[in-house]
This record gives C-alpha cells, sequence and structure tokens, in this order.
C-alpha cells in the first residue's frame, strides 16, 4: 500500500475509476509513490522546488500551475487553511470529471468534506490512516478562490506562504538589527516574499542581492515586491542551491519545520549553505527561536559568533569568518555585550 492507502482503498473497492484522460496531483510531497496512478497521464502540480524536483527524477510531468484540461484532480490537502480551498476551487475550474481530496485529519479534512457536501454530491469517504478521501463533481467553489494579497505595508503574498497575514515578527527584528552597511553583494537564504531583502536593499553600498527561495508562490511575490534591479531571483533549495560569486553577507530566518513537525536540522543545514556561500571575512546575520539549539552548528561552521539583540521569543545572532573545510575546529564564542 502506498503513501496515500485511502486512494488505493478508493481505486480497488471500484468506487472511484481512473479515467481514460489527463489526470492532475496537486501537492503530494517528496518521496510519496503515486504508482496508482498511470506515469504517462498524470501531472503534477506543485510549486515547492524540493518536491518539483524529486518528482521529476521519478519521471513524472511536473509544473508549477496547471496547463489545460483534466479529466481526473486528486487535491492532497495542505494543513493551511486559505489554501487548501484554494486548490479546491482552482480544481474546479480546470476538470471536466471527478475532483477527489485527499487529507489527513489535522490538515482539517473533516472540515473541507463538511463544507464541500454543501456545494456537490460527495462520494465516500474512504477513512484509513487518521485521515479521508472523498469525491464529487460539479459544484460551485469560485469563491473559495484566492490570489495575491496586499499587506498594510504593501508587500504582496499569497495563501499558504510563510507569514502571508502579516510582516513576520522575528524577521522584522532581525531587519532593524542589520547594520548600515552589510557589504557589496548579499544572498538572502529563503527569502520569501521578500521581506529581509527588502530591509537590505536599504542599507549603504548593497549592489546585488541574490534572493533565494523554494517557494514558487512566495518567489512570484518577492517579484511584485522587489522591483529593484539589483535583485536576482531563484527558484531553488536553498540548502542546496550555490551562488557563483561568495557573498559578503547572507541575512536568513531559516525555517525549522517540515510541515508541523519540528526539524532542527533543517535549520542547521541552513547555517552550513550560508557559511559555505561566504566569502572568507564574510558575515552571516540571522534570527531563530530563542529554544533552538544552533550554537553547536554555528561554532562548526564560523570562528566566531554572538547574540546581537533578542526578545524572550526571538534571537539575533551575528556569525563572522566562516571555517573552510579544513580549518580548525577551535571554538570561540564572543559574550553578548
Amino acid at each position: 500500500m502506498s503513501s496515500y492507502p485511502r486512494l488505493d482503498i478508493a481505486l480497488a473497492s471500484g468506487g472511484l475509476t481512473l479515467p481514460e484522460g489527463r489526470i492532475a496531483v496537486l501537492g503530494p510531497r517528496a518521496g510519496a509513490p503515486l504508482d496508482a496512478l498511470p506515469k504517462d497521464r498524470t501531472e503534477v502540480i506543485t510549486g515547492f522546488f524540493p518536491d518539483h524536483q524529486y518528482f521529476e527524477r521519478q519521471g513524472l510531468t511536473c509544473r508549477t500551475v496547471p496547463e489545460g484540461r483534466y479529466d481526473l484532480v486528486l487535491v492532497l490537502l495542505p494543513r493551511a487553511k486559505a489554501l487548501a480551498r484554494a486548490w479546491i476551487a482552482q480544481a474546479s475550474e480546470i476538470c471536466d470529471g471527478v475532483i477527489a481530496v485527499d487529507g489527513t485529519k489535522d490538515a482539517g479534512i473533516e472540515s473541507v468534506l463538511r463544507d464541500c457536501r454543501k456545494r456537490a454530491e460527495v462520494s465516500g469517504p474512504v477513512n484509513k490512516a487518521h485521515g479521508k478521501l472523498f469525491w464529487f463533481e460539479g459544484g460551485d467553489f469560485a469563491d473559495w478562490a484566492a490570489g495575491p494579497q496586499v499587506l498594510e505595508q504593501g508587500f504582496h503574498t499569497a495563501p499558504g506562504v510563510f507569514s502571508a497575514d502579516g510582516i513576520d515578527p522575528a524577521s522584522a527584528l532581525l531587519g532593524a538589527s542589520l547594520p548600515e552597511k552589510l557589504g557589496s553583494r548579499v544572498i538572502d537564504l529563503g527569502g520569501g516574499w521578500g521581506y529581509l531583502t527588502a530591509q537590505v536593499l536599504t542599507r549603504a553600498g548593497v549592489a546585488h542581492v541574490d534572493l533565494v527561495e523554494a517557494d514558487h508562490a512566495a518567489l512570484a511575490c518577492a517579484r511584485l515586491n522587489l522591483t529593484d534591479p539589483r535583485v536576482s531571483f531563484h527558484w531553488a533549495d536553498a540548502t542546496a542551491w550555490s551562488p557563483q560569486t561568495r557573498a559578503d553577507a547572507v541575512v536568513m530566518n531559516p525555517p525549522f519545520h517540515t510541515e508541523r513537525k519540528a526539524d532542527p536540522e533543517l535549520g542547521r543545514a541552513f547555517i552550513r549553505k550560508a557559511a559555505a556561500s561566504l566569502s572568507p571575512r564574510g558575515t552571516l546575520w540571522m534570527v531563530a527561536n530563542r529554544h533552538l539549539p544552533y550554537e553547536p552548528v554555528l561554532a562548526e561552521c564560523f570562528a566566531e559568533h554572538e547574540e546581537i539583540a533578542g526578545t524572550g521569543a526571538f534571537k539575533v545572532i551575528r556569525a563572522a569568518a566562516p571555517r573552510g573545510p579544513g580549518a580548525s575546529r577551535q571554538l570561540r564564542r564572543k559574550p553578548r555585550s
């Protein structure tokens, strides 16, 4: 049985049948097999770069947005409610046949099922592994569609992107803590919709900023928010991307969750990538939740690091002199003054 056992059961029971035409799958995560679906007629729709790359390597057609019409659309429910509704509305727009929705209880499948029953005749559901799968045809979901929104500060965001409803307080703290001079070349790792890059561009002497972001929707918002020609945009996995020229500074508010599961190793990978992306005299400026134990990896990757600002919830860290592969592991930590 695959990572989508409810789909296997629905197909095996004959309740849900595969059409002869095109199939779209919205939002599958890397590592999940789609063996139940015919590879030659299935398209994966995802804007998250690591997932997109994974399914391309599996030989599936991958797109960031749907193209044309489909006879079956499988929506794999995300945890962001606005994004989940937007995906179902999108499926309704592009599908000439059945829309199937699969999700877990912690992704809100129960409320989505209730709301879909008010708009369409629902079949199923299949109950398995703390979740449900149901399917339907037709229905009016136009009011669930959601496009970019504009914050009162003028920034464009979109459903499902990090900090969609307002400026993230940790990023705001880091932006306010940046020095007046950062150097000529700066990298914003995991730059999202561009808040930190906007702060970097106000600093003296900045000639170029590389904004690296894995979420295609967030990057599209960043392009709207940052029209300065000094910015280059990169749709990529920040932990795997490498700059053509090493930077004078890296700024970042690294993620520490994979979906809703805490994953501090993700932040550690960002720190290692930052060190590898800096010139020998380069500096990392980062913010993190205070409880996250990043100090050992900072000491591993940099000759010095210090907390320069903070609150009860967050800490802003400056790390300097990135260590090369053969550098001494002698640790030196500057105390906070």
